[in-house]
């Protein structure tokens, strides 16, 4: 009677514990953490995706509206990023993270060197996400991970990280080159 009682009860425990954890809570170190931190990919907002916005549904909130600020219409969504002595033109994502980071700038940030293909920086403040799984990361993409945290891609490799797209730079010819192998000081402004 006491052996099947402990084996119920140890049933019980484990299943609480795989029911109490998720694929996404594995503890895998992130692409992009803060200064000195070790962040996780499912914590904090990285994990709750939300759908894309729907163009043709004029009450949803990404969709732009005919008395907004002219700085929301996706032609004026461009930007300049220098780094290294060279300015590239970005084009901006038609999204509330995109214009909640062109309302940030100007920026200047000293972006720290992860992984040989990226730089990263933690904003001043958190930005409205939407993430999505992109598969392939490209030279030139710009990225939120989490929702502070602006990640500049200068390599193209395969990646199984969320991000929220923020842009991209238009043409990334020798980016590589401009942000060098430590960090660099990037600067983001209309």
């Amino acid at each position: 009677m006491k052996k099947r009682m402990f084996l119920m009860a140890l049933f019980g425990w484990i299943f609480a514990g795989v029911a109490a954890c998720s694929p996404e809570d594995a503890g895998t170190v992130s692409p992009a953490g803060g200064q000195g931190t070790v962040q996780t990919p499912g914590s904090g907002s990285d994990d709750e995706t939300q759908t894309p916005a729907d163009p043709d549904d004029p009450n949803d909130s990404d969709t732009p509206g005919e008395n907004e600020n002219d700085d929301q219409n996706p032609q004026n969504m461009k930007i300049n990023v220098t780094v290294g002595g060279r300015t590239y033109t970005a084009t901006l994502e038609d999204n509330a993270a995109a214009r909640a980071f062109l309302g940030l700038l100007p920026l200047e940030l000293d972006m720290t060197e992860l992984n040989g293909n990226e730089k990263y920086a933690d904003l001043p403040q958190s930005l409205p996400t939407a993430t999505f799984r992109p598969g392939t990361i490209r030279t030139g993409d710009l990225l939120l991970w989490g929702s502070s945290t602006v990640v500049l891609f200068y390599e193209t490799f395969s990646s199984s990280y969320s991000y929220t797209r923020l842009g991209r730079l238009d043409d990334p010819s020798g980016l590589a080159a401009a942000v060098g192998g430590g960090s660099a000081r990037v600067t983001f402004a209309r």
